[in-house]
């Protein structure tokens, strides 16, 4: 068994493992435990009931998180022309076409997100073995291929998270920062679950979030009382 550092045991004293913490208490506990030299992300945990191996119960969207996520993101751009000029003045931070292309072949991929023009499909399909694992391929469902190039960069960097369920059922992703007031972490992480909610497929049967769990970087996992995760009447 892999020994526990001082840090992780010293951000669990108080915590009591066997309990279900309210949203409102696990974000105070988390802020109040992250003591790391940098600001640590605030990532949410949620284990679904679904097998993604089944099409029908499979859980892929966007959110747009109402205090964005605190993370720079790089945006690459494939366009021509006007849409590319209008790329490089929505502030994308890579644009290009063939050219781009072939950077990315080669292994050069410096950003986070990729959004195409329709019109660029060709050219970014042959791409997928190497978008595809990475989780960056763009697709009309999730607002990244589209000729609007200025308004997905906007939600690019403005707080836009992607998810999908893994093959165990687990989706995850970051909810914001530490150094976040705990009001909009809690309107963050009630924004994200709501858009878990709004994507749950058809084929879902029974309890659809299991259990849900909030941690920090460099802290423990804090399990949320699920019924805490919807907004006050």
């Amino acid at each position: 068994m892999a020994k526990k550092g001082k840090r992780l045991l010293n951000a669990r004293e108080g915590l009591d493992a066997n309990k279900n913490y309210s949203l409102e208490e696990a974000v105070g506990l988390l802020k109040a435990r992250a003591k790391a030299k940098f600001d640590e992300t605030i990532e949410i945990s949620m284990n679904l009931g679904v097998d993604p191996r089944h099409a029908d119960q499979n859980v892929r969207g966007v959110v747009d998180l109402p205090h964005g996520t605190g993370k720079s993101v790089r945006v690459a751009v494939f366009a021509r022309g006007a849409k590319a000029e209008e790329a490089t003045a929505a502030g994308a931070d890579v644009v290009g076409a063939e050219d781009l292309a072939e950077r990315v072949q080669a292994g050069d991929m410096p950003f986070d997100r990729v959004i195409a023009t329709p019109d660029m499909m060709p050219i970014v399909g042959k791409l997928g073995r190497v978008l595809g694992p990475r989780g960056l391929m763009p697709n009309p469902k999730l607002g990244t291929v589209t000729p609007d190039v200025k308004t997905a960069i906007q939600a690019a960097k403005g707080g836009q998270v992607q998810f999908r369920v893994e093959k165990a059922g687990i989706v995850h992703a970051g909810v914001g920062k530490a150094s976040f007031d705990e009001a909009k972490l809690v309107d963050n992480v009630r924004a994200f679950v709501g858009a878990i909610n709004r994507a749950k497929p058809s084929g879902a049967k029974g309890t659809f979030i299991k259990k849900v769990a909030l941690s920090s970087t460099m802290g423990p996992g804090i399990v949320i009382e699920v019924g805490s995760l919807s907004a006050p009447a």
